[in-house]
């Protein structure tokens, strides 16, 4: 494990490498956040392809990201974070449409704790995913954060996320 801490318009990104690909992009007082101490000495790593995808994400240049991830979860986790994926950007499905897209209605509130749990946020989107009425609901990195990722993705405020 290493890691690195980035500048982003939504405030320091902490990157987090396990066996050479991205296992974790933490914002500052995230829920969840494993402790510090797990993320392996600070140094470079493998993060250009990373941070330069960042960028241009946040430049409006780029709409999904293609990096290799070594995502640590469940197999339900991991089914959840991959269908995450599939969500376009500038868009928002409910709790209970990711569930039923992949087949188990019935667990909205499963597919919530597992979105809440991705470990790298923005690059796999949980922040598209709203409450069933269409308002936001919760956010590791705060519902402030989540407004302002999809105002920017939906172009409301395209000038609000310089680096």
């Amino acid at each position: 494990m290493t890691h690195t801490v980035v500048d982003s318009p939504v405030g320091p990104l902490t990157l987090v490498a396990h066996r050479g690909a991205l296992s974790g992009v933490y914002m500052t007082d995230q829920r969840h956040r494993p402790a510090q101490d797990t993320f392996g000495p600070e140094g470079p790593g493998p993060f250009g392809e990373v941070t330069e995808q960042l960028a241009e994400y946040f430049a409006g240049e780029r709409k999904v990201f293609d990096l290799e991830l070594d995502l640590i979860g469940t197999p339900f986790q991991r089914t959840v974070w991959q269908a995450l994926r599939e969500i376009p950007y500038g868009e928002t499905v409910s709790y209970g449409e990711l569930a039923a897209a992949l087949g188990r209605p019935s667990a909205a509130r499963a597919v919530g704790l597992a979105n809440g749990k991705n470990p790298v946020g923005i690059v796999v989107p949980c922040h598209r995913v709203v409450g069933s009425t269409g308002d936001l609901t919760g956010y590791g990195g705060g519902l402030a954060r989540k407004r302002q990722l999809l105002d920017f993705e939906r172009g409301a405020h395209a000038d609000q996320l310089p680096l």
